[in-house]
C-alpha cells in the first residue's frame, strides 16, 4: 500500500498537516495487538501524532449503517492541535462517522482544518 498511499499524500497534502492515526480503544489494541491506522500512517514517512484517545465501545463492524450514523462521540483529543491542520488517517471509510466523530473532537478543540485519508471506501 506504500506507494499509492505515499502519491496520494504527496499531491492532496504536506508537511504542514499534522498525520493523525484513528486510535484503537486500549481493550480493541490487546485483542489485535497493533493499529492499522497507524501503521497506514507510518507508511507516508511523516511524523505521526497519536493526539486522539478513544473509549472502548461496541466494534463499528458490527453496527448497521443507522447504528454508526447515530453513535455517540466516543474520542477525546489527548495532545495540543489548535491553529493545526490536522490529516487523520484510518484503513476504511464506510458511513464517515468514525471520521466525522474525530473531526468535531478536533475542531471543538481548536484545530484550524480536518482531512481525511483511508485506504480503502466500503
Amino acid at each position: 500500500f506504500k506507494t499509492p498511499l505515499k502519491k496520494a499524500f504527496k499531491t492532496h497534502f504536506n508537511s504542514s498537516n499534522l498525520v493523525v492515526p484513528i486510535p484503537l480503544s486500549d481493550e480493541r489494541l490487546f485483542e489485535r495487538g497493533f493499529n492499522q491506522a497507524k501503521a497506514l500512517a507510518a507508511l507516508l514517512d511523516v511524523q505521526v501524532h497519536e493526539v486522539l484517545a478513544r473509549t472502548h465501545l461496541e466494534k463499528q463492524s458490527k453496527k448497521s449503517r443507522s447504528e454508526r450514523i447515530l453513535a455517540e462521540n466516543v474520542f477525546r483529543v489527548t495532545g495540543e492541535v489548535q491553529g493545526k491542520e490536522i490529516l487523520l488517517v484510518d484503513d476504511i471509510y464506510t458511513t464517515g462517522s468514525t471520521l466525522r466523530h474525530a473531526g468535531k473532537v478536533l475542531l471543538e478543540a481548536g484545530v484550524k482544518s480536518v482531512s481525511a485519508l483511508t485506504l480503502m471506501r466500503g
